[in-house]
């Protein structure tokens, strides 16, 4: 491989990494909502990962039967978390090309 081959080589993967960085701040910004329970439980996660904001709706709330309630929170959240990761992983796509960087 030639010295320019190379060299626009470390010129494309200086940019995919400034783009990835960008992805990454944009995706601290970005939210999915998901729910449980009928809509009863509903959380916002970051792309980033962090659950945002949880919603109980107050029907829900019986303290004779909080294992339901606990029950519904798990599925909310897990499901946010999972729905921001595919969003990140689609966000992450769009800058990689579809090429298969471990840790992305």
């Amino acid at each position: 491989m030639g010295y320019g081959n190379m060299k626009n080589m470390m010129k494309q993967a200086q940019k995919m990494q400034a783009d990835m960085a960008r992805v990454q701040e944009k995706l601290a910004e970005m939210t999915v909502d998901a729910s449980s329970g009928g809509g009863m439980v509903q959380v916002v996660v970051t792309g980033k990962l962090d659950v945002q904001k949880i919603t109980i709706d107050p029907e829900v709330i019986d303290p004779e039967d909080r294992e339901i309630l606990e029950d519904m929170v798990l599925a909310a959240v897990n499901e946010g978390l999972r729905k921001a990761q595919e969003m990140a992983a689609r966000e992450m796509q769009k800058v990689t090309g579809g090429l298969n960087l471990p840790g992305m």
